[in-house]
């Protein structure tokens, strides 16, 4: 069963990234999603995806997980809207 089957908040949501530190003790895992609340979910179903991460693979410890919202989005998003608002004044 999916998180996106038990959790709606996840459905549309999109892994962009992972940063682990060298020890591996830790992963900020950077997403994307239509929900505001994706957050929220993630967060209160951490220490779930933390034992799916240990279940499918062969580390010592896993990785304390943490989300952040991929900031890279938003900033291409600015950047989209620039680009738009030159080609309108252009025209």
């Amino acid at each position: 069963m999916r998180l996106s089957d038990i959790d709606e908040r996840l459905g549309l949501l999109t892994v962009t990234g992972v940063d682990t530190t060298s020890d591996l003790s830790q992963a900020m895992v950077f997403f994307d999603s239509l929900s505001a609340e994706a957050l929220a979910a993630l967060e209160e179903r951490r220490a779930q995806l933390q034992a799916s991460v240990n279940a499918q693979t062969r580390l010592k410890r896993t990785p304390k997980l943490a989300f952040m919202a991929d900031p890279a989005i938003a900033h291409g998003a600015a950047v989209e809207e620039i680009i738009r608002r030159q080609n309108h004044d252009d025209a």
